[in-house]
């Protein structure tokens, strides 16, 4: 396993923990963190007995969003990262890197800026009852975009529009964040943890192979109209009956016994 200065990776019983690391500093990026997130979200995702992957944060704060303070005194730090920004091409989220597994987000506590994309690019997002999200991009006279836009594709766009007009005027609670489906769950700082932990134990019970076909088919169908959406859905349902999993998954539920999945082969998903 690698090991990280900015990040906490950790892995259980099929569940891999991706844990911002920088809690002085509001676990905001800095150009360290950056190519750390990008290197951890390649280790867990190609490690095969990591079925789910939680995404969670030492410390008072989630994410502060981009370490302004780096950005100030040193630009060429984050040059690289700039430069991915202006092409498209971050790998600050799982969706950036082209994870496949499920990905669960445990806001622990505010959530700012770029650290919306960790929150945005989830599969599954819950929250402690004192977290908060806040855009504060164009208090500082710059564009939302990216998280804002993602977002905006799983909730209500007049709400996510509000939060990023408003900048750092106001913040989403967690109760609101929950009604407005930013996040599924809201518990109690004391049980976030844990309420992830059971979370991601029943998610990876599941079979890894399905479960990626379902993410992909999911995410597609932000990306594309109803129809293309519901065809290619179809195409990836037909070629998973092949699969083993789908035999043993009926043969599991009629015995009564846990299944026992194949290990997730990434060239059998187009």
């Amino acid at each position: 396993m690698t090991v990280y200065e900015r990040l906490v990776i950790e892995k259980s019983d099929g569940v891999g923990w991706l844990i911002l690391n920088r809690p002085d500093a509001g676990n905001a990026f800095d150009a360290l963190m950056l190519d750390e997130l990008e290197a951890a979200w390649a280790e867990l995702d190609s490690d095969h007995d990591v079925h789910v992957i939680v995404n969670a944060a030492n410390g008072k704060a989630f994410c502060t969003g981009m370490d302004v303070v780096q950005v100030a005194r040193d630009k060429a730090a984050m040059r690289k990262h700039s430069r991915r920004t202006r092409d498209a091409e971050l790998k600050i989220s799982s969706w950036h890197c082209g994870v496949w597994k499920p990905v669960i987000a445990a806001v622990n506590g505010v959530c700012a800026g770029g650290g919306l994309h960790l929150v945005a690019d989830a599969d599954i997002v819950i929250a402690a009852e004192h977290a908060s999200f806040v855009d504060p991009h164009v208090s500082v006279g710059q564009a939302v975009a990216y998280e804002a836009i993602t977002l905006a594709r799983k909730s209500p766009m007049e709400a996510i529009t509000r939060m990023a007009l408003s900048g750092k005027g106001e913040r989403i609670c967690a109760q609101r964040a929950y009604e407005l489906g930013i996040v599924s769950e809201v518990v109690s700082a004391e049980q976030l943890r844990p309420a992830a932990a059971r979370l991601a134990a029943a998610v990876a019970t599941n079979s890894p192979t399905a479960m990626r076909a379902t993410k992909k088919a999911l995410w597609y169908s932000l990306e594309v109209g109803l129809s293309e959406a519901r065809a290619a859905a179809a195409e990836t349902i037909w070629r998973l009956r092949d699969h083993p999993d789908h035999a043993e998954g009926v043969g599991a539920w009629r015995e009564k016994r846990q299944a026992r999945w194949q290990p997730l082969d990434p060239v059998e998903v187009p």
